[in-house]
């Protein structure tokens, strides 16, 4: 064999174990991605529909990786039984009750099958077990639920551009505002006027305030009128006094209206002198009739005095007032001298 035959065969040998070191990494590696080499046990889930998921899809929990799909099958007669190989290791955490969904790795990217939830106090899952799906939202969904908010921008696009439109003519309560000068000038007046009622009414309150202190400061009337029972007390009844003196009041009053109309009536004597002017005029000449017989019988009097048949009469009557007064002023002096005699003792 000549030396370029043995190169030949030299450099076929190397690329012939290249290739067999190629591809014993390959099965090394595809078989680790698959779980091909690891102890894994199998579940099941049904779904009504996997949406494009493939054998050999991967599996995940809590973003973990933890096994692939090992077969898709229909089940029933619509529905699509899928098979999953999962790591041994995982077992302890993935409880009975968990469930299993469909899901993506990006938002275009691959389908996965998702476990997740499950209590601790439930059972750990067996080889064989099916667990519970849930239904996730797919990407058509998404879509369609995508366009429907598209045409709902749109209407609110147009509805925008309208207001817009009436805003820069003119029209309505805010395009008044932004056009018209003269309302611009009253609603800042408007506003200046609710910021000075708010600067008023923080000042009432202040002064609220201040007074409510007041209430508070020991000594004061409004204190003791708040706090003390024996004030308060005295204040009632004296509060009470006066509803009855008010009440005799009303009282003197009615009876003053009630006399007040008798006067204003004639069947009475009173009222009949000052309301009857033709009775008062017929007293009146009474009056000067009396007082004219008076003045005659007087003069009568005097004229009987003088005439000797009663003038005896007289003087008997004068001597008679005569004694009666000396004994009266004989009476009254032995009082004065039991008055007198002390002092001229004391002399």
């Amino acid at each position: 064999m000549s030396t370029s035959d043995n190169k030949r065969a030299v450099v076929v040998g190397i690329f012939v174990f290249l290739a067999i070191v190629i591809f014993v990494a390959g099965v090394f590696v595809l078989g680790g991605q698959q779980k091909r080499f690891e102890k894994t046990f199998r579940v099941s889930a049904v779904f009504d529909n996997v949406g494009g998921l493939k054998v050999g899809s991967n599996v995940w929990f809590s973003g973990v990786k933890i096994g692939t799909v090992r077969q898709i099958r229909f089940s029933g007669t619509s529905q699509v039984a899928i098979t999953m190989n999962l790591e041994e290791d995982v077992r302890k955490y993935i409880h009975k009750d968990a469930l299993a969904r469909l899901s993506s790795e990006s938002l275009i990217g691959n389908k996965i099958v998702e476990i997740y939830g499950g209590s601790p106090q439930a059972p750990t899952v067996e080889s064989g077990d099916r667990l519970g799906t849930a239904v996730a939202l797919s990407t058509d969904d998404i879509m369609a639920t995508l366009q429907e908010n598209n045409k709902n921008l749109v209407s609110i696009t147009s509805d925008f551009k309208t207001l817009t439109s009436r805003l820069v003519q003119g029209e309505g309560m805010a395009g008044a505002l932004l056009s018209d000068s003269t309302l611009t000038q009253n609603f800042r007046a408007m506003l200046a006027n609710l910021q000075q009622v708010s600067a008023n009414t923080v000042r009432v309150s202040r002064d609220l305030a201040q007074l409510s202190n007041k209430f508070d400061t020991e000594g004061g009337l409004a204190n003791e009128l708040l706090t003390d029972t024996t004030v308060f007390i005295g204040l009632k009844n004296s509060v009470q006094q006066l509803q009855q003196t008010s009440a005799s009041a009303a009282q003197l009053t009615d009876n003053l209206r009630e006399t007040t109309s008798k006067l204003n009536e004639k069947n009475n004597a009173v009222g009949l002198l000052l309301n009857d002017q033709q009775f008062a005029g017929q007293l009146k000449s009474t009056m000067g009739n009396l007082e004219t017989s008076t003045e005659k019988l007087d003069e009568n009097m005097e004229a009987l005095q003088h005439n000797f048949l009663f003038r005896r009469y007289f003087r008997k009557k004068d001597r008679r007032e005569k004694e009666a007064a000396e004994a009266v002023g004989n009476q009254q002096q032995p009082e004065d001298s039991t008055t007198i005699a002390p002092h001229q003792v004391n002399r």
